[in-house]
Order: C-alpha cells, then structure tokens, then sequence
C-alpha cells in the first residue's frame, strides 16, 4: 500500500484515468461543456423554428449524460452514443418504421451539424443541430470513440473505491475511530457477499489532520491520487464552507452528515437537517403546549451558527410564528416563553446557567445532536422544560435493525452509548449500497446521484423510512420530540417523528 501511494505521487495520480489524446480531450470538453477547442462561441440550432442558442446552454451531455446513454426527459429518451453500437448498426426494422444505418465518421457529423441520419431520415426535432468547425466536428468523433471507455475515478473491473475523510487525532478522533469501524465491518459484510455487480467495494480513508487546510489536502488526495469514486460519511467540520463548492467543481457525490448537508446538490445526508429538526420541536411548543405565535425566540452560540439561525427563523416564519430577529447569545439571560437554541453545548449549558440566574424558566428546544454533552450537568429546574429533538429513537428498531446494530457492536467492540454515529453511518451505507444496486455494472457518479435522487421509503430496521428526491438531500425531514427529566436525566419521547411541511 505504501508503495501505492509513492507511485501515485510520483505520476500525479493518473494510474486509474483513461488516457486520452490531446485531440481526445478536446473533444470531451465538447461533449460535456460545448466549448470549442479554439475557445470561440458555438452555436446550437434548436426545433423547426432553428432558433440559435449558445452550444455550451445546450451540450451533449446535457441530454445523452457524461456516459453517452442518454436520460429520459419530457417525454423524450435521446439515444445512447455507444459507438460499438452505432458504427454495427441494428440492422433491423424498428417498430416505428425505420431502420438504423450503421454510422461512420461522416454520416456522425451530418447527423450532429444536420440532425439526419444514415439513411437520410431526420433526427428528432428536439436534437439541437450544432455548428461545428472540421477541427471540433474530428475532435467530437474522436472522444465518442473513446466515451464508453471513459469511466469515472473509482472504477474499474473488479473493484470500486470509496473515499472518506476521518481525523486520527484531536478531539474527533474516537468518533473517526467509530465511522471507520463501522464503514469497514459494513464492506466487508458486502463484500463476503459478492460485492456490487461483480466488484469489490474498498474503502480509502484520508486523515483530515487539525485544521482545515491539511483537510482540504486530504480531500485531494483522495479524489486526485487515489481516485475515489465517491465520500461516505465523512467527519470533517473543518470542511463546512470549502466542501459543498469543492464537489460541485469535481461532480463527486457524498452519502452521509456535513455541516452543510441539504445545501448542495451533491451532498446526501441520511438524517434530516437542524432547521427540519428544530422545526418539529416548533410544532410541539404550539400542539402540546399551548405556545401563542409570538412565544419563541431563535438564540444562537457562535458566528458560524447565524446563517443556520436565521434560517430557522425564516421556517418559523414560513409556518405561521411571529418571530422577531434571531438574537445571539453573549453571557446574559433571554427572555421570551420558548428559546429555541442553534449552537454547542457548552454554551447551551451557560445559557441554562443565566437564566436560572434570572429566576426565568422559558422552555428550552434544541438538537441533540449539538446540545447532548450538556444535558447531565445542568440543574433540575429545567426537568420537563427541555425538549430535544432526536433524529431516530430505539422505538424506530426493528428486530433485524437491532440484531444488526448489536452484530455491528459486537464485532467491531464498539460501545452501545455511541450507538447514533453508528446508525447514521450505517444508513449512510444502507443509501449508498441500495443505489449502487439500481445503476448497474457500468456506473458513473451522474447515474449515482439521479439513482440516490430516486430512493423512496428506504426501510433501514433502524430510523423511519428514508429518501430522497431531486430537490430534496435530506433522507428524513423531521425528528422524534423527547421530554427530559432531571436530575438524571431521564428521556421521554413525547411526539412521534412527522415530516415537516415543505416551505409554502
């Protein structure tokens, strides 16, 4: 393995990519961004009325998929480009009444710049008829030769990689030392199954280091040197704001929890977001306890939390509260009948402390998954006045999840009280292993995405049913509500998960 990596440092990490000519290249960029390789505009002639649009609105891509095998859309399938397939021709009668000429290079460039084909029939009208130089029309050819061999990073005939992103040091280390457990006992599970159609899934873990710069490194390594396919559960928070734009650039998907999931169309996350799980708890504070419209305040911890707290207010909004501006928390007591807090807990734990100081006992709404550390310490004041939102609860566990779950643990002799990052993990596994199934041997990242794009009601044994959609990255989109008692504490769940309503 070391000297795997020497290797790829040394030839800049193209031992996997498929070498393509310079004219080869060109011709890629066509296909994809509709750029000519002379870099002047290019023209795309569009439906019966020829009306001209730039090409790079209209690449090929767009329509036949960075694979060649085309996407239905609208009610029209455009073709695959498989050259194997075009240069035999079907030979055969269609049930439409055509038949289908082989293609050579010349009847390829009338069909792009004219929309006929072979045989002289004209192409769909919704085929754009490109103005090509002699030059971009070869390079055209020339890259569609070569398109069905032009895999994605990560893949290749017997195995496909994985990449992930976990500290070995510092205060994450233990639950980087959790993820990765989990994520290699789940593989190994698959792979003792026969993998994925016929390859083998291997994981490659980057260590993010202590800060966000040696993260970032890590995060190239993994997609330029070892050429992974795509992230799983990455635990890098140091990431939140480089990430999301990062694989929009590279077009590489990740499955599981960022700091910034739901904010990227790249970006899968098996869990619903803070604002959809602050939101349930809002919905709570008005059906159970009687809250008026004006009777919660957004109290944020910490700068990098204000544009998720006013989002939360935003939904707030959207929903019928009536609240005012988000307030940020600096020491002192806040007042208001309900606070719903965006922050970390330490600071959660030093506003209980200030209003307990102010003799004020407002109910208190917040994520656990920011504020569980601070839970045990605080005061008994504040039994049954604190309501946490919780993505699953053991009630969601199926017998197969819990044996699962317990199989896991035992195994990799993990601890049951860290049996969240655990769940999350394995949906995270659970999503990606079900939409792998559904794009087939010859997978790409674009047909990974619209396959993750279509999970509906995925039953995990371990969370309520997960999916996604193509505006939706968020594979729940509310969360349990769990009174707490103190001294203790003690949990209990007081409202059932529902789906937040969509924004209005």
């Amino acid at each position: 393995m070391i000297l795997a990596v020497i290797l790829l440092g040394i030839t800049g990490g193209s031992a996997w990519a498929l070498e393509l000519t310079p004219n080869e290249q060109a011709g890629k960029r066509l296909y994809r961004l509709g750029v000519s390789a002379s870099d002047a505009q290019l023209t795309a002639r569009v439906g019966a009325s020829d009306m001209s649009v730039p090409a790079s609105v209209l690449p090929c891509a767009s329509c036949h998929g960075t694979d060649g095998r085309g996407r239905a859309e609208g009610g029209v399938r455009p073709p695959s480009l498989d050259w194997q397939r075009m240069a035999l021709g079907q030979g055969e009668r269609q049930s439409n009444g055509r038949s289908y000429p082989a293609y050579s290079d010349a009847s390829l460039a009338r069909a792009i710049q004219y929309g006929v084909d072979p045989a002289g029939q004209r192409l769909d009208p919704a085929m754009p008829r490109f103005e090509l130089t002699v030059a971009d029309q070869r390079n055209l050819t020339a890259y569609l030769k070569r398109l069905s061999e032009d895999r994605d990073p990560g893949v290749e005939e017997g195995v496909l990689r994985l990449g992930t992103l976990l500290p070995a040091s510092g205060p994450l280390a233990d639950a980087g030392h959790v993820v990765r457990a989990v994520l290699e006992d789940g593989l190994e599970q698959i792979n003792q199954q026969g993998g994925i159609h016929g390859r083998r899934l291997e994981l490659v873990v980057a260590d993010t280091g202590t800060d966000s710069a040696t993260a970032e490194q890590a995060l190239q390594r993994l997609l330029d040197q070892d050429q992974v396919f795509t992230l799983i559960a990455p635990l890098a928070p140091m990431l939140d704001q480089q990430l999301p734009a990062l694989l929009e650039q590279r077009g590489v998907p990740l499955i599981g929890s960022t700091p910034r999931s739901g904010g990227s169309s790249q970006i899968f996350d098996p869990l619903p977001g803070i604002a959809e799980q602050l939101l349930s708890l809002a919905a709570h504070a008005r059906g159970a306890l009687s809250l008026a419209p004006d009777g919660l305040r957004v109290v944020y911890a910490g700068n990098e939390q204000a544009a998720l707290a006013e989002q939360v207010r935003e939904r707030l909004l959207q929903q019928g509260w009536a609240t005012p501006a988000v307030q940020a928390f600096d020491g002192r007591a806040v007042e208001g009948p309900g606070i719903v807090f965006v922050g970390r807990a330490p600071a959660f734990a030093a506003l209980a402390q200030a209003l307990q100081a102010e003799g004020r006992d407002p109910y208190l709404f917040a994520a656990s998954s920011q504020v569980a550390a601070a839970v045990a310490s605080l005061p008994a004041q504040w039994s049954q006045r604190l309501f946490l939102a919780y993505p699953f609860v053991p009630g969601d566990w199926t017998e197969q999840g819990m044996a699962t779950l317990a199989g896991l643990q035992q195994r990799q002799g993990l601890d049951p009280r860290q049996a969240s990052l655990q769940v999350s993990t394995l949906c995270a596994l659970r999503l990606l292993s079900e939409a792998l199934k559904q794009i087939g041997r010859d997978a790409s990242r674009e047909q990974l995405v619209a396959a993750l794009e279509g999970l509906h009601d995925v039953d995990t044994g371990l969370t309520p049913a997960l999916g996604f959609g193509p505006g939706r990255r968020q594979g729940m989109a509310g969360a349990h509500v769990v009174a707490v008692a103190l001294p203790g504490p003690r949990f209990t769940a007081v409202a059932p998960y529902r789906p937040v309503p969509d924004s209005p």
